[in-house]
């Protein structure tokens, strides 16, 4: 195997459940939800923390922007020990009634070209999350009251590369949201042999072209769907 060469941090240091985000402000506010919460890489930005959530050991960390990023952070947590991981991030919405803190659930991520086809070498795969995580993560949301969108979504490569007919081209095929990880997350989980799952958060509306809001307007809404993220997988079992 491999050594991590970005995540310094030794055997025993990252838990089996593993949340990821991409935002670092995001990740140090999750952290604070953890009781005895360690710092165990800064490495490279990737915030990375180990504590305890409910008496369960759970690790936080930064993948950054970006497929190259996150699978770099995504390989090296599965090296380290990870054997479920969900990524808490934002996303753009698709459809005219999400609204700034709705939480969307994916059920698939499209892509195009990008780092799964260096892994894939011209093949094409469909990147899907495990079917029991998305599952909790459904039913803890609709446990709570919490209102979510499930679909699929498009992963996309370039932040500032949509154009005109964006919205109308990706609703046309059936998808509910865009960002940039999942289907990296999703496609490595299952080529790797590890459990992937993804909650979401609606930062902007570009059916209603509503600007993006930053880490700290979705603070509150990030308190609520990381109980979301915790609880489900408390009740998972890898």
């Amino acid at each position: 195997m491999v050594n991590p060469q970005h995540i310094k941090a030794k055997a025993g240091d990252v838990a089996k459940k593993v949340v990821v985000s991409g935002d670092p402000a995001r990740v140090k506010q999750l952290s604070l939800q953890l009781e005895n919460s360690r710092l165990v890489n800064e490495n490279r930005g990737f915030l990375t923390y180990t504590g305890r959530y409910r008496g369960e050991e759970f690790t936080i960390a930064c993948h950054g922007v970006g497929a190259p990023s996150a699978a770099v952070v995504i390989e090296e947590l599965v090296m380290l020990g990870a054997k479920a991981i969900v990524r808490l991030g934002s996303c753009g919405g698709l459809l005219k009634e999400m609204k700034i803190g709705d939480l969307v659930i994916p059920t698939g991520a499209a892509y195009i070209g990008g780092t799964l086809n260096q892994y894939l070498k011209g093949d094409h795969i469909s990147p899907v999350p495990d079917f029991e995580l998305t599952r909790q993560l459904i039913d803890t949301s609709s446990d709570l009251g919490i209102k979510h969108f499930v679909g699929p979504v498009f992963s996309s490569d370039a932040f500032h590369a949509e154009d005109p007919d964006f919205v109308a081209r990706w609703t046309h095929r059936g998808y509910i949201a865009v960002e940039m990880e999942c289907a990296t997350l999703f496609g490595l989980a299952m080529m790797r042999g590890i459990k992937a799952g993804s909650l979401l958060l609606v930062s902007d509306n570009l059916a209603e072209m509503q600007p993006m809001v930053d880490a700290e307007g979705l603070k509150k809404h990030v308190e609520i769907s990381s109980k979301v993220v915790f609880e489900s997988l408390l009740r998972y079992k890898v």
